[in-house]
C-alpha cells in the first residue's frame, strides 16, 4: 500500500482552483460493470490504476516543464532587477553577441560568389595563379594566330584552286580550237582541190594563203596550250606548297588545342579571363571567410563573457539567453517573451490539474468508492493495487 498512499498524498499536497475543460476533454461514462464478475471486476480496477499511473507520469513531465518555465521567469525578474552599472554591463555585452550573430547569419544566408570545389582549387593555385593566366593566355592568342593562318592557306587554296579550274578550261578550249583548225585546214584543201581539178582554175596562192592561216592559227593554239600547261603546273605546285603548309598549321592547332584543354582542364577554367575572374572571387571570399572566422572567435568570447556575468548574477539556465540577447537590450522584447511564457505556465498548470484531480482523482476515488461498496472484495482488490505497484516498481528500475 506504499505506492498507493504516496500517490494519494501526492494528489493532495497543493490546493488547487476549480477545473473547467471543453465537454470533449472531459472522461465519458464508462459500460456499466459487474462487480461480482471477478473478471471484470480485475480489469475495472486494472484501468484505473493505468490510469493513475499514466497521470503520475503525465504529472512528473509537465511538473519538470512547469519548474522550467518558472525558472525562466525567475531569471528574467533577476536580469530586470540588476542594478544600472551591471546591466548596462550586461546589455553591452549582450548587443556585441548580438551583432556578432546577426553578422554570422548574414553570412551564411548571402549567396556564395564561389563553389567550395572553386575555392579549394584556387586555394591549391593561389601561389602560380599569374604564371598559370600567362600560359593560358599565351595559348589562347596562339590558338587565335594559327586559326587565322588556317583562314588565309584555305583562301589561298579556293583561289589556287579557282585558278586550276580556269586553266584547265584554258587547256580544253585550245585542244578543241586545234580540232576545228585541223578540220577547217582539211575542208579547206578539199575545196581548193575541187576549184583546181574540176573548173581548171589556179589555186597556187588558195594553198598559200591555206597553209600561212593554218600554220598561224596552229602556233598561236599551240603557244597559248604550253602556256596553260605551264601555269597549271605552276599552279598545281602552289596547291601542293599550301598543303603541306596547311598540313604542319594543323599539327600547330592539334598541339596548342590539346594544350589548352588540359590548362583548362587543370585551372578548372574556359578562358584565362574567367580564371581573372574566378581568382578574383576567391580572394573576396578568402577576405569575407577570415572575416567570418574572425566574428566566429569574438562571438565565442562574448558569448563566453556574456554567459560567466549571467552566472555571477545567479541566472539559473544563462545558456538559453545566448539565443535572445534581443530581450536583454530591448524590455519591449522581454514583457512579451514574459507574457508567453506565464500562458505556457498557465496551460501546464490546467494540465497539471486536469491529470491530478480528473484522471488520477477519480481513478482513485472510483477505487476507494468500489471498496467502500462491495468490502467482501476489498482484499482482493488491494491486493491487485500492491501487485501493480510492485509491477511499476520493477519496470522503472530495468534499465
Amino acid at each position: 500500500m506504499g505506492w498507493f498512499k504516496k500517490l494519494k498524498n501526492k494528489f493532495h499536497k497543493e490546493d488547487t482552483d476549480a477545473f473547467q475543460e471543453e465537454s470533449w476533454e472531459e472522461l465519458g461514462a464508462e459500460h456499466p460493470v459487474d462487480y461480482d464478475n471477478k473478471e471484470q471486476r480485475d480489469d475495472y480496477v486494472k484501468s484505473c490504476l493505468e490510469k493513475m499511473a499514466d497521470a503520475t507520469k503525465e504529472l512528473e513531465n509537465l511538473t519538470y516543464e512547469y519548474d522550467m518555465v518558472t525558472s525562466y521567469l525567475k531569471d528574467m525578474e533577476e536580469i530586470e532587477a540588476l542594478p544600472k552599472e551591471e546591466s548596462d554591463q550586461l546589455k553591452e555585452c549582450a548587443g556585441r553577441v548580438a551583432a556578432l550573430q546577426d553578422s554570422k547569419a548574414d553570412f551564411m544566408e548571402r549567396p556564395r560568389r564561389i563553389s567550395d570545389e572553386k575555392y579549394h582549387l584556387m586555394e591549391r593555385i593561389a601561389d602560380e595563379v599569374d604564371e598559370a593566366y600567362e600560359k593560358l593566355r599565351e595559348a589562347e592568342e596562339y590558338q587565335i594566330l594559327i586559326k587565322q593562318d588556317l583562314g588565309r592557306l584555305d583562301g589561298e587554296k579556293h583561289a589556287y584552286l579557282y585558278r586550276k579550274s580556269e586553266v584547265m578550261g584554258t587547256i580544253a578550249d585550245t585542244r578543241g580550237m586545234a580540232v576545228i583548225c585541223v578540220v577547217a585546214l582539211g575542208l579547206c584543201v578539199l575545196l581548193l582541190l575541187l576549184l583546181q581539178f574540176f573548173l581548171d582554175m589556179d589555186t597556187r596562192v588558195g594553198y598559200l594563203l591555206t597553209a600561212a592561216v593554218a600554220a598561224g592559227a596552229i602556233t598561236i593554239i599551240y603557244i597559248k596550250h604550253l602556256d596553260a600547261r605551264r601555269e597549271l603546273i605552276r599552279v598545281e605546285n602552289g596547291i601542293n606548297k599550301i598543303i603541306l603548309l596547311q598540313n604542319k598549321v594543323k599539327i600547330r592547332y592539334v598541339n596548342n588545342t590539346n594544350l589548352l584543354d588540359y590548362l583548362q582542364m587543370k585551372y578548372g577554367v574556359g578562358s584565362a579571363k574567367e580564371l581573372t575572374d574566378l581568382f578574383r572571387n576567391y580572394q573576396t571570399e578568402k577576405a569575407e571567410r577570415e572575416s567570418l572566422r574572425k566574428a566566429e572567435r569574438d562571438l565565442d568570447y562574448n558569448e563566453r563573457e556574456l554567459l560567466q556575468m549571467l552566472k555571477c548574477y545567479q541566472i539559473k539556465d544563462p545558456a538559453i539567453w545566448l539565443h535572445q540577447t534581443e530581450a536583454i537590450l530591448d524590455r519591449k522584447e522581454m514583457v512579451e517573451i514574459r507574457h508567453n511564457l506565464i500562458i505556457r505556465r498557465q496551460s501546464l498548470r490546467r494540465r497539471m490539474d486536469y491529470n491530478r484531480e480528473v484522471v488520477a482523482g477519480g481513478s482513485q476515488k472510483e477505487i476507494k468508492e468500489l471498496v467502500e461498496e462491495y468490502p467482501q472484495y476489498a482484499g482482493e482488490i488491494m491486493k491487485a493495487v500492491e501487485e501493480y505497484e510492485k509491477n511499476i516498481e520493477k519496470r522503472s528500475t530495468q534499465p
